[in-house]
This record gives structure tokens, C-alpha cells and sequence, in this order.
């Protein structure tokens, strides 16, 4: 894999789970790593990586966090767009505040991270642009329709950046499944029994467990990196095997 050292990364949601191994991996292989969220910076955040609190719904956060990752390091070359939120309510449970809430950090999130940063990236020579979706986006989570839909909105745009901006842009998606952080505790608590959801849910893997954070990153690491160069638009589901799998669970045949 080709070395990081002149590679600069943007993380959004870069304080805990999938974005917080994301930045952690991609400053382990030499990039420099500016993180974001919407908090302070994490008191156990490595001080490798630079912390910007922005808010990536409100486009003057981006903004600024686009100005000082150029103040600071000159330029970016990588973006990951990561920060999102999941409400586990169906349509009509769901109110406008919850659509501001999902729809602002998951769709316009995204949309305003590479609406501001792909003029500079190109500018820069080119860079590569990874957006964290969903098997949501694809197949339907029970009452998580807002989440649903807006991880579907982050695989078409994913398409149409690469399509649009190629090919001083790479745009890619990755689609997660079951990764075990605080999202996935959350849609499991939803269920009657959480214990026995799991236990059904785990037995869908033909991996033989849920994923973790750090699979994740180390698949934004590689679409980061050259050896993906001629991955473009693509989305890419790294669940385990879990929705390749038949809905006959095993040793009930």
C-alpha cells in the first residue's frame, strides 16, 4: 500500500466509534487526520490527530472546517464523511424535528462536506471521497425509516460525485452492517427480547460475528489509498455475509 505521509485526511464523527477507528487507522498509516464532531474533543483522542468541533449539518461549521484544515496542513486529499444519526421511529411516528435531526447530519451532512471541499480537492490535484452508508440504505431496518432513506440519499450521491467529478475525484461509499457501537446497541434494545434479537442476528453472519469498528476503517484505508484507483461510484457492503445469506437460518433445514 502506498505510504500516507503526504495525504491529509478529513473525519467527520471522528470522536467515537466507526469515524474514531477511521481516524485512528489512517493516522497509523502517516496521514495527517483532522477530526470533527460536535462536541469538545475527546480527552483520550490521540494528539496525532487535529480536532475541529463543527456541526457538518450547518454548512458555516463546514466552512470553517475547511479553512482551518487548510491553515493548518494546506490542503486535504481525503475526506470521510461518517457523522451521522439514527432515530428508531417509523414515518408516522416520526416528527419534523427527527427529519432535521437525520436528514441535517446524514443527507445535507454530506451533501455540504463535498459541495465545500471538492472545488479545493480539485484545485489539489485530486483526492478521494469515502461516505459511510448503510445495508440500511439497501434493505429496509423496522422502524428506522428517516435512517433508511437517508442512507440511500448517501449511495446516490456517492454515484453521482464519482460520475460528475471524475476523474480528479474518487467517490466511493462503504455500506456496513451489524458494527457493534452505540447505534447498533440502540436497534437492538428496540427489540422484545435484545438478547434473543443478537443470538438471531449473529446466526445471519456467516462470518460467525458483527462487525467491529475497525473493519470498517481498514476498508476506508484501502479506498483512500492508490490500490483502489480504478474504484469509482461504488459501494461497497461489508456486513459479514449478512445479506448475502437466505433468511433460512442455519440448522433449522
Amino acid at each position: 500500500m502506498n505510504s500516507f505521509q503526504c495525504k491529509v485526511a478529513v473525519v467527520t464523527g471522528g470522536g467515537k466509534g466507526i469515524g474514531r477507528a477511521v481516524a485512528g487507522s489512517l493516522a497509523e498509516k502517516g496521514a495527517s487526520v483532522v477530526a470533527c464532531g460536535r462536541g469538545e474533543r475527546p480527552d483520550d483522542l490521540p494528539d496525532c490527530i487535529y480536532w475541529c468541533r463543527a456541526d457538518v449539518s450547518a454548512f458555516e461549521d463546514v466552512a470553517r472546517l475547511r479553512y482551518e484544515t487548510e491553515r493548518v496542513f494546506e490542503r486535504a486529499s481525503i475526506i470521510v464523511n461518517n457523522a451521522g444519526v439514527q432515530i428508531e421511529k417509523s414515518v408516522v411516528e416520526s416528527t419534523e424535528d427527527d427529519w432535521n435531526r437525520v436528514v441535517g447530519t446524514n443527507c445535507k451532512g454530506v451533501f455540504n462536506m463535498c459541495r465545500e471541499f471538492i472545488p479545493s480537492l480539485k484545485t489539489a490535484g485530486g483526492g478521494s471521497i469515502i461516505n459511510v452508508g448503510s445495508i440500511s440504505g439497501d434493505a429496509a431496518d423496522p422502524n428506522m425509516a428517516l435512517y433508511n432513506a437517508s442512507k440511500g440519499f448517501v449511495h446516490a450521491l456517492t454515484r453521482s460525485i464519482a460520475v460528475d467529478h471524475g476523474p480528479a475525484i474518487r467517490c466511493n461509499a462503504i455500506r456496513p452492517g451489524w458494527i457493534m457501537t452505540g447505534m447498533a446497541d440502540s436497534a437492538f434494545a428496540m427489540a422484545a427480547d435484545p438478547e434473543a434479537a443478537m443470538r438471531d442476528s449473529l446466526l445471519r453472519h456467516p462470518s460467525g460475528r458483527f462487525g467491529v469498528p475497525e473493519d470498517v476503517a481498514r476498508l476506508v484505508v484501502w479506498l483512500a489509498s492508490d490500490e483502489s484507483e480504478f474504484v469509482n461510484g461504488a459501494c461497497i457492503t461489508a456486513d459479514g455475509g449478512m445479506t448475502a445469506a437466505s433468511p433460512i437460518r442455519p440448522g433449522l433445514m
